[in-house]
């Protein structure tokens, strides 16, 4: 029995003791004894006046009286408030309470059944361009323990990871390791191989901006004003023009991207699992945008066939959502691949399989 338990047990011995009556544990209303009192646990004595035929301070008093000499073990001290009784529940029984907590590895645990709810938890969500960073570590810490808070509350729980390993930004990390990484491996380097593939998108930018700052002073000497000339620049870059081109072909299944893009991708999964491991966290089912996107694209093309989303002159293929209170939203380029709301719509239309 709980402390609760054994004090509703003593309480009706009280009664059955004083006044000669039995009743039922219902009629025994236990609650936190509130903060400006000393106590744990109150009693409220009004259901037992008819019986007792006395004013509900002394009822309290003479119930307090008779726990307290009776059952030492359980309740240590009392006060009486009017109707109430502050009763201190005594330290041995906190005690054996905390020693039985200890010897029940599984305590509080409800385990779930196939009537259970079933939930399922997302957490983590990476880039494959580069490592985790401290808020991955917070919504890995967060997610997993969610999870085994709602696993313990009895629910078949589903703990969920959608990488993104597909795109421009880990294009661009392939694009520069090609270009500057002189076949660098997270073996030569003595690198995490998410922090390798890491230290790649970073020289992409790196390499991109000097290219930009190149660019836009050619455009600006020419006549253009900044603006104009910053905009020219990033679209005639040519690391970017690269860049979009091996996403192009990546979505067209050119082997040589593709069988870079595993190479590359299978080096920061590795490193993952370290920081996962590290972190004590796993999942029960991993989604790759790389396989989402296809879903994604399958459904914007029949919502295009179907008149919910356009297409504009340049090909692309976008959703209007003003009416929404949204603007418009791009769900395929005017090159035909895909951008996040593509895999994202993939991604929701798995989650439901």
């Amino acid at each position: 029995m709980n402390i609760e338990e054994k004090l509703t047990t003593s309480i009706i011995s009280a009664i059955k003791t004083l006044y000669g009556q039995d009743v039922p544990g219902k009629m025994v209303q236990l609650q936190k004894t509130k903060k400006e009192f000393e106590g744990h646990l109150t009693l409220v004595v009004f259901p037992f006046l008819k019986m007792s035929k006395k004013a509900p301070e002394q009822t309290a008093q003479e119930i307090g009286g008779y726990l307290k000499e009776h059952a030492p073990e359980l309740v240590s001290a009392y006060n009486a408030v009017k109707g109430f009784l502050n009763l201190t529940i005594a330290s041995d029984c906190w005690i054996e309470l905390l020693n039985s907590i200890q010897a029940a590895p599984e305590y509080g645990i409800e385990k779930a059944t196939e009537n259970s709810p079933l939930v399922m938890i997302e957490y983590s969500s990476p880039n494959t361009n580069k490592p985790l960073h401290l808020g991955h570590v917070r919504n890995n810490l967060l997610g997993n323990a969610l999870a085994n808070v709602m696993a313990a509350n009895g629910n078949k729980v589903v703990k969920t990871n959608i990488v993104n390993d597909r795109g421009i930004h880990i294009c661009k990390s392939m694009l520069a390791w090609l270009k500057y990484g002189n076949g660098e491996t997270p073996e030569s380097s003595g690198k995490k191989g998410d922090h390798l593939i890491g230290d790649y998108y970073v020289a992409f930018d790196k390499h991109y901006k000097a290219e930009v700052k190149e660019l836009m002073a050619q455009y600006q000497a020419e006549g253009m004003n900044e603006e104009e000339a910053k905009a020219k620049a990033e679209a005639n870059s040519p690391l970017m023009l690269e860049a979009r081109e091996m996403l192009r072909k990546w979505e067209a299944n050119d082997p040589e991207v593709r069988a870079l893009w595993k190479k590359m991708n299978d080096w920061v999964y590795a490193g993952f699992d370290e920081t996962y491991k590290m972190m004590g966290v796993n999942f029960d089912k991993i989604y790759y945008e790389s396989q989402t996107y296809l879903e994604g694209k399958e459904k914007v093309m029949e919502g295009l066939e179907k008149g919910l989303f356009y297409r504009k002159e340049d090909g692309s293929v976008w959703a209007d959502l003003t009416p929404e209170g949204l603007d418009h939203k791009l769900l395929l380029r005017g090159d035909g691949t895909s951008v996040y709301m593509t895999q994202d719509i993939g991604t929701a239309k798995l989650r439901f399989q």
